[in-house]
């Protein structure tokens, strides 16, 4: 019998069973790259991948691994600015078919720079103004860094506002691990 996915494990597998080669999906906090690069393996060379991190580093970092890993570099766009800044950048009348979040800071990077309540909502808005139907945001929320709680409380109350006739939106979290553990937001576009 196996076990309970991770937080991280089970965010892969709702893109696993929705996501399809040629699909445009949006990595939010490409980070390290590791969900980029999973991403890219789900949509193929026919697909598009837009790509957001306020930090120089994770865009070299993901770049070098996409290319190591013999991904196609030709449709998938990354940009060194905020996730906020999704609704500006992709396309008019472009359709995701799903978008990933890792909040809280750069593994390994300088964990004074993370991610906040304000651009990250506007971030899930602009995602939801280009998601398709049955398309899936999920955002895998690390808080147990200064301003993390606040950010957590805020995306959740966030997605309690949604119209249950538009969207579900369920989390999946363990509730007997110590330190923070991570946790996954789904939100699936419904109508």
């Amino acid at each position: 019998m196996k076990r309970i996915p991770s937080a991280l494990e089970f965010s892969h597998q709702l893109f696993a069973e929705r996501i399809q080669a040629g699909d445009t999906v949006v990595d939010c906090t490409i980070g390290n790259g590791h969900d980029t690069l999973f991403l890219a393996n789900l949509i193929g060379p026919t697909g598009t991948l837009y790509g957001f991190d306020i930090q120089a580093e994770a865009i070299k970092h993901t770049r070098s691994r996409l290319t190591e890993n013999h991904v196609d570099l030709e449709n998938i766009y990354l940009y060194n600015i905020s996730h906020s800044k999704v609704d500006e950048i992709l396309p008019y009348q472009t359709t995701i078919a799903g978008a990933i979040f890792n909040l809280g800071y750069l593994p390994g990077g300088d964990k004074t720079i993370v991610t906040y309540s304000d651009t990250t909502i506007k971030a899930i808005e602009g995602c939801l103004s280009h998601l398709g139907k049955n398309g899936i945001v999920v955002l895998v929320i690390y808080y147990g860094h200064p301003g993390g709680e606040k950010e957590k409380n805020d995306v959740l109350s966030f997605g309690r506002t949604l119209d249950q006739k538009r969207y579900n939106v369920l989390t999946y979290q363990f509730i007997n691990q110590q330190h923070w553990p991570p946790f996954v937001m789904a939100i699936q576009r419904i109508d």
